[in-house]
């Protein structure tokens, strides 16, 4: 009798698992687009090329792979809408791996990078504007920027 009831079990959930099929809803469902900072996949020469075509700085988030503040940033304070606005208006936006990007080795010497997030506000010739190190806040990246 145990193993009839035991079988019987088994056997009407090995019907259910092959039987089930998700309800799909009636409409369709949208992600939402994030209107965050855009940071472009240009190479350093390139990036001073634009930002003296545009008569923008550049805004560099120096950054590494293991650094937690810099992922806690890239999932908060960059992807505000209102730093999203303001930074892709005013500045050529770029990330930087301080270990593994072809400019990044060189760009952290440069810029004497010894902690991460380095924040960089540089000028077409390369001459350092404004330096922020450490995660900084929404409020405190929208008051430096509006500054500049």
């Amino acid at each position: 009798m145990r193993n009839t009831l035991i079988i019987t079990v088994v056997a009407a959930f090995a019907a259910m698992a092959f039987t089930y099929a998700p309800v799909k809803p009636n409409h369709k469902t949208y992600k939402t687009v994030n209107s965050g900072i855009k940071f472009d996949k240009l190479s350093w020469a390139k990036a001073l090329k634009q930002a003296k075509d545009s008569d923008k700085l550049i805004f560099v988030d120096v950054h590494t792979s293991w650094c937690g503040p810099c992922k806690e940033m890239a999932r908060t304070t960059f992807q505000s809408d209102e730093v999203g606005k303001v930074f892709n208006k005013k500045f050529i936006n770029l990330k930087i791996d301080a270990e593994t990007d072809a400019d990044g080795p060189d760009l952290a010497k440069k810029y004497s990078v010894t902690a991460y997030p380095t924040l960089l506000f540089i000028n077409a010739e390369g001459k350092l504007v404004k330096r922020l190190v450490g995660k900084q806040s929404e409020e405190k990246l929208l008051s430096v920027a509006n500054g500049l």
